[in-house]
């Protein structure tokens, strides 16, 4: 494994292909107060591309342009949070999306198990660490154990797609979990607005 760190954006050479996972650090959960911290995207060839926001630069044009790139999937695990944090920060509205742990929860209703680490062990045989979650993603150098911790978040996500796409097809749940999919961009912007779960609009 491979792990290229870059300040600020995504150098202008790197072309992920048609699919790319994408996970984010941010200061803490609540996007419109933590700033976006990082951001790891990988090809799912075993690397990992890191691109830290140092002193709240956020430009980021390449980031941008493949943000909301039509032609490129971009794969993540609890997308509904990264979606917002990526628009709050970067200004964009990321699409189009696929969201393993949606995926997971259509068609793994044998458990309520459905957090990255779990997905990794069950269905890629591998263990990831939650040990840096919640490090400081602020700091102006990240350590070795951050670097190895972000990019283990991107590098199992084709995988898992590839399981949870025939369990989608199995359990016939290809089009309910494409329409989540297509819809959480709109659920990240309400969650920004105001409308999260405490006040979901789609409660009771």
């Amino acid at each position: 494994m491979a792990i290229f760190l870059h300040q600020n954006d995504l150098p202008d050479d790197v072309d992920f292909g048609p699919m790319v996972a994408v996970d984010t650090e941010t200061m803490g959960l609540n996007p419109a107060r933590d700033r976006l911290c990082a951001m790891q995207l990988s090809a799912g060839d075993g690397n990992a591309h890191i691109v830290q926001f140092s002193d709240r630069k956020f430009d980021a044009p390449n980031l941008k342009k493949l943000m909301t790139n039509a032609e490129v999937t971009k794969i993540f695990h609890f997308a509904r949070f990264d979606l917002a944090a990526i628009k709050t920060w970067l200004g964009v509205t990321t699409a189009p999306v696929y969201c393993t742990k949606i995926a997971s929860k259509l068609t793994r209703t044998y458990t309520d198990r459905h957090g990255l680490r779990d997905l990794v062990k069950e269905l890629a045989g591998g263990e990831i660490s939650k040990q840096q979650q919640t490090s400081d993603w602020g700091a102006e150098n990240f350590t070795e154990a951050q670097l190895s911790y972000a990019a283990n978040d991107v590098l199992y996500l084709h995988v898992l797609k590839t399981v949870l796409d025939d369990f989608l097809i199995r359990e016939n749940r290809v089009e309910p979990a494409q329409a989540c999919f297509d819809f959480l961009p709109t659920r990240a912007d309400l969650d920004m607005a105001g409308w999260r779960d405490e006040a979901d609009i789609f409660n009771h």
